[in-house]
């Protein structure tokens, strides 16, 4: 292989926004100290909906939940001429990898969690009793939080005295909590999950409820993020705005509650326990993950049998693509959908329609401690390549029934609105698993709900199911369900 470096920098990894925090500044009055002086920013990252933040105190920044890429926390500081005195680390991290470590590395500040982690990496312990002096007046105090993880901690910004805000990592949520089932441990894995469900009740009623009313809420994650179910659209709320609208704190009996958490979970992506296990163990610096990926020459054709993910869009990839290869469009969740597919146990090339686009997949999967899983990054744009068949609609609409249809939805929205009664529902994250269980005697069409995974998965079909016609729906979906 070819290496051919275009690489400069730090590759982008998607906007990383500050968002407007609330209005929530201190000591802006005539006459207070300079010290008195404090500020929370947050940052986020809609593609993983992660909100992170910096807290600036007493000349020095303070983050909780960093993202992979620290230049948006480095030039925060450089632009209040202080800097970064500590990491606050919420839990280890399912759905991102943080830069903690990378930033410890560089600026030396202390990486803070709870002892309960043990961390590979050098920490100091930030359990509930422990308390984070900014200055005389400023301080950040530690509650254990379990419930998400056995592990979480949530931090609570006071100012003389007074709860301001609280920082709930996945805990406490906007409009839910965190899920009690991405952590996986050995032996009895739905017992282990009923326990920490559970622990997340006593967690609600022992800890946030007996926070202030107007403690604002700063949470790590925001509606899209499969880290709850249910979050709503917004950057922050407060502890009595949840108390009044989230459904978690409704009265209800232990065990109900523990049953109500525990149904209709969405999918674990096949990542989360990967990026659990980086995090703990620290991820290695974002240059040096990104420097390893191999940039080969345009058109590589990678050795038979390995697995190409192919980024363009479906209308590129159908006209011309490589062998076998998987359609796993650049979009606003890519690297979930490319983590839920592909396990973490897998190496794979990945292919764009140029450079640009390339660089921004190889930042986006970075994100995710994906970078580390590519063989071989490549430009494709060869015209020359194998053409996806195109679905004859008209035979389709004749008789539908001539089709073995798929459906890669997830099963709620299965059970929600099934679109053929015909269809066979296999989620777009089982599929791999699932292809030998995919009868063959027929044309097998694939249909989601706009397209999206049945690019997917009508190219992972085409692969494995060599002697059988394969035909994407794709955004043709749109018209069967306007009918319905």
């Amino acid at each position: 292989m070819k290496r051919r470096s275009f690489i400069s920098g730090i590759l982008p990894l998607g906007a990383l926004a500050l968002t407007d925090p609330g209005g929530l500044y201190g000591g802006t009055k005539t006459g207070v100290r300079k010290k008195d002086l404090w500020r929370v920013q947050q940052f986020e990252d809609s593609g993983l909906a992660h909100f992170s933040y910096a807290i600036l105190a007493a000349g020095k920044v303070i983050l909780i939940d960093p993202g992979r890429n620290p230049e948006a926390y480095y030039r925060f500081a450089e632009e209040n001429n202080v800097g970064i005195a500590g990491i606050i680390e919420t839990h280890p991290h399912a759905d991102f990898i943080s830069s903690h470590l990378e930033i410890h590395k560089k600026t030396g500040a202390t990486i803070y969690t709870s002892g309960l982690t043990k961390p590979a990496y050098s920490y100091k312990a930030f359990d509930e009793g422990e308390v984070l002096k900014l200055s005389d007046n400023i301080r950040l105090y530690s509650l254990n939080t379990p419930g998400h993880s056995p592990d979480s901690i949530s931090v609570v910004l006071q100012v003389e005295g007074k709860d301001v805000a609280v920082f709930s990592g996945d805990s406490l949520l906007i409009g839910d909590v965190g899920r009690p089932d991405l952590r996986e441990y050995s032996g009895d894995v739905q017992t282990q999950r009923r326990e920490l469900a559970a622990k997340m009740y006593h967690t609600l009623w022992n800890k946030f409820d007996r926070l202030a009313d107007d403690v604002v809420l700063y949470p790590a994650h925001g509606a899209g993020s499969l880290c709850g179910r249910a979050m709503r659209k917004a950057a922050n709320s407060t502890i009595g705005y949840e108390k009044q609208h989230n459904y978690v704190f409704e009265k209800r009996p232990l065990n109900h509650f523990v049953d109500l958490l525990l149904e209709d979970l969405p999918m674990i992506p096949a990542y989360f326990t990967y990026d659990v296990a980086l995090n703990i163990k620290g991820a290695p610096d974002l240059r040096e993950g990104i420097a390893g990926v191999e940039i080969l020459d345009d058109n590589f054709i990678p050795p038979k049998g390995e697995i190409v993910i192919d980024t363009r869009p479906d209308k590129l990839f159908k006209s011309s693509h490589i062998p076998h290869a998987f359609n796993i469009q650049d979009g606003s969740k890519f690297e979930t959908w490319l983590g839920s597919v592909i396990a973490p146990d897998k190496k794979f090339y990945l292919v764009a329609a140029d450079k640009e686009a390339l660089q921004q997949a190889i930042g986006k999967l970075a994100k995710i401690g994906y970078e580390l899983r590519i063989k071989g990054a490549f430009v494709y744009n060869s015209v020359n390549g194998v053409k996806f068949p195109e679905l004859d609609m008209n035979d389709f609409n004749r008789d539908p029934s001539k089709y073995t249809i798929i459906d890669v939805r997830s099963p709620k929205e299965f059970g929600e609105g099934k679109i053929f009664d015909s269809a066979i529902n296999i989620p777009i994250n089982e599929l791999l698993q699932s292809v030998n269980n995919i009868p063959q005697d027929k044309p097998v069409l694939v249909s989601c709900a706009s397209g999206y995974r049945s690019a997917i998965g009508s190219s992972i079909l085409k692969k494995y199911l060599p002697s059988t016609d394969v035909f994407d729906l794709g955004a043709e979906v749109q018209k069967f369900k306007q009918d319905k």
